[in-house]
């Protein structure tokens, strides 16, 4: 467990009388790039939400780093405290389905405002990092631009080079491209590829792409009511997977991009 990055242990997580997870377990490693697939319902997304402190735990628990991320370290009896919990936070970085930006700051403003409230970074180095951050998306000349000025691709760009500037060790992206229009999706996945082949980030993704899973992930896991039913290499769980419920599901991905619905 030394190398392993986050470790989920036999966590729980109920939705009124619905369970999301049951029992799951999983670990990444560090720079571990890990897809995760599964259709609706699977608990993919509750995943990267409960590592984000946006979802509690009711059994299990959670370790980033090997420290445990809802309960005081030593005290498994004793919740996290909201200052603990906001220290444990600065390890994560999240880009989500919908870009959320700030609709009156310009991409460069929606960039430093968390760095400088949060990390309490001297303005001057927020901006030049955010511009670094924003030239490494493709959006070096688009600074001063304001969401709406923005493309949906542009809009979620941002949103990566926001998450970026907080100097997470851990990116998730929940379906960050399920909300664009298809000429748009590609964009967006090639800056995700390009961070996952030229950063040391541990990265956790959900996707229904499963040409750019193939691409970038060391490991891909299928979940399905709550649990991992399979994982493995990406050539093995999409090309070759063993369970009747993978099989299933990838064959409805292609109906759909097939033109089905």
């Amino acid at each position: 467990m030394n190398d392993a990055h986050v470790v989920f242990d036999k966590v729980s997580k109920r939705f009124g009388d619905t369970d999301v997870l049951r029992d799951f377990s999983f670990k990444a490693d560090k720079g571990e790039k890990v897809v995760l697939i599964g259709a609706s319902g699977s608990g993919k997304s509750t995943v990267l939400r409960i590592l984000m402190t946006l979802e509690e735990i009711q059994g299990g628990e959670v370790f980033i780093d090997g420290e445990p991320l809802w309960h005081e370290p030593g005290k498994p009896d004793r919740l996290a405290s909201e200052s603990y919990l906001r220290q444990m936070r600065t390890k994560v970085g999240m880009v989500f389905q919908q870009f959320n930006l700030f609709p009156h700051m310009t991409a460069l403003r929606n960039v430093i405002e968390a760095p400088i409230r949060v990390l309490k970074m001297p303005r001057k180095e927020a901006e030049e990092r955010a511009r670094d951050l924003l030239a490494r998306v493709g959006l070096g000349d688009r600074c001063d631009a304001y969401p709406a000025q923005l493309s949906g691709g542009q809009q979620q760009r941002v949103a990566i080079a926001r998450a970026l500037a907080m100097r997470p060790e851990i990116m998730l992206f929940d379906e960050p491209t399920s909300a664009l229009d298809p000429e748009m999706v590609g964009e967006v996945l090639n800056v995700i590829r390009e961070l996952a082949e030229e950063s040391e980030l541990t990265m956790l993704i959900v996707t229904h792409e499963m040409r750019f899973a193939r691409d970038v992930a060391d490991r891909v896991c299928f979940l399905d009511k709550g649990q991992v039913l399979e994982e493995g290499p990406p050539d093995q769980v999409l090309l070759n997977p063993q369970e009747e419920r993978i099989q299933a599901f990838l064959s409805s991905l292609l109906d759909d991009h097939s033109g089905g619905s």
